[in-house]
């Protein structure tokens, strides 16, 4: 599954050399909020690991999450800035591996520091080149070190391997604490009531459950033209020219392994991976076995793509080309603001799961399920951080926030049939240590523009259609 590494922007290849010769081995302004993030450390002096006075055990490395907090960048920088994210999470990668082989762990900060900054200065440049400087970038520039969950809630005793528990040398697996009896688990679902004219209605697209093995880390939505830029594996259903340097063009003429062929969207999400100890293709590859993702991939044994209305009125149809990512890849260190996807077990689907993976009782398929934004803008189909120009509906109402409509909803549910207990993980990036919160999914729109005026009068007028 090894890539050929293409070529990348002048910024983001000026990056990598700086950070290889370091020791340790729209339109408008660009906004941050360089203080959104609890975990960010701000409270600390720089360099300083939250909880380390007493004398929890660091699990990972915490940096504040940069590409979130953007909110606007000219278009002519966007390039530029998307390279400089991506270049800011490859850094955090090779430290946290660096991370597991030091006996010192907090070594590995200064240096991360010091590589973040250069390219957070690279990303300003490219922001005043485009007309406003953006302030205070520098200070998202510390990051910190933390104890996992389980290691803040119960430290360890004398002959506790914790998190070290799993896979050799390397210590980044789901820990016994990450999972929770279905059984166990209270029915929490709880839906707006239909209003009068509500949208009712269902398009349900059958692509298939990846069977032909598509598969690549790359990310399209957070990090085009950026190889290896999920650092963890994605499986794909729909459009099979996906990949990391997928224009809008590239995608309307791509192949689908959807059965209706006006549906050319592009349907990802990262793998599952049983934690039995066996190599998948890609142990030695980016995204696999390079980024600390282990085990066996899992084909889901059923993937259901299902567009649904609204309960206060109707729907318009999404434009084409929109991007939407749901969840949060880093929600084990950004807090679980965005985190979205749920866990469950067929048959308890009334039981939803953000933050523990389900252990599913005999004759019970674990269930990932990923519902998507709901309300768009109405007129950007992305956005610099992927997020403000879709919203979610209000959960008590249904209502969309003011300024946006309601649009066709996509709900994503993906099955395993896998051993029942505690032996398997989503992929993740590597510091985020397999967490069930950090589980996302990521779409894009291609529909022919037919096809989904279709998809939105089915949804309006309540009928049940494929």
């Amino acid at each position: 599954m090894g890539r050929t590494s293409r070529k990348r922007s002048k910024l983001a290849r000026r990056m990598v050399a700086a950070s290889a010769a370091l020791v340790m081995g729209g339109g408008g302004l660009i906004a941050v909020n360089v203080h959104a993030n609890a975990e960010d450390g701000v409270d600390q002096p720089p360099g300083r690991s939250a909880g380390e006075s007493a004398g929890q055990r660091m699990s990972t490395i915490d940096c504040p999450d940069v590409g979130n907090q953007l909110r606007e960048v000219p278009p002519e920088a966007r390039g530029e800035v998307d390279g400089g994210l991506a270049e800011l999470d490859s850094q955090i990668t090779r430290a946290y591996e660096r991370f597991t082989e030091a006996e010192d762990k907090e070594s590995v900060l200064p240096p991360l520091e010091e590589q973040r900054r250069g390219t957070l200065g690279a990303i300003e440049e490219a922001v005043d080149r485009a007309g406003a400087r953006p302030d205070d970038l520098a200070d998202m520039a510390p990051c910190t070190l933390r104890a996992s969950d389980q290691e803040r809630e119960q430290p360890p005793q004398d002959g506790d391997q914790g998190q070290g528990d799993g896979q050799e040398g390397s210590g980044n697996r789901p820990v016994a604490a990450d999972f929770v009896d279905i059984k166990t688990v209270r029915p929490d679902v709880q839906r707006p009531r239909d209003r009068r004219g509500a949208s009712r209605g269902t398009f349900t697209t059958d692509c298939g459950r990846n069977e032909n093995g598509k598969f690549n880390p790359d990310n399209v939505i957070a990090a085009p033209n950026v190889s290896n830029g999920a650092h963890h594996m994605h499986d794909y259903v729909g459009n099979q020219a996906t990949d990391a340097f997928s224009g809008d063009d590239e995608l309307a003429a791509g192949e689908t392994t959807c059965r209706n062929r006006g549906d050319r969207s592009t349907y990802y999400w990262p793998v599952l991976r049983l934690q039995n100890g066996r190599d998948e293709d890609d142990a030695q590859a980016d995204g696999g076995g390079k980024d600390q993702n282990v085990g066996e991939i899992q084909t889901p044994s059923a993937v259901t793509l299902t567009f649904v209305g609204n309960p206060r009125g109707k729907v318009v149809a999404m434009p084409r080309f929109l991007r939407i990512i749901t969840g949060d890849a880093k929600a084990f260190t950004n807090g679980d603001a965005n985190a979205n996807a749920s866990w469950s077990c067929t048959g308890f689907e009334n039981r939803q799961l953000r933050d523990k993976y389900p252990i599913c009782p005999e004759g019970s398929d674990v269930v990932r399920t990923f519902a998507f934004q709901s309300c768009w803008d109405g007129r950007n189909t992305d956005s610099a951080n992927h997020r403000t120009h879709v919203a979610f509906a209000d959960r008590r109402t249904g209502a969309c926030p003011p300024g946006f409509r309601a649009i066709p909803q996509l709900v994503q549910r993906v099955v395993y049939d896998v051993p029942p207990g505690p032996g398997f993980a989503v992929d993740s990036f590597p510091e985020q240590l397999h967490k069930p919160v950090t589980d996302h999914g990521d779409f894009i729109n291609v529909f022919d523009e037919r096809l989904m005026k279709r998809v939105a009068r089915c949804v309006n007028s309540g009928r049940r259609c494929t």
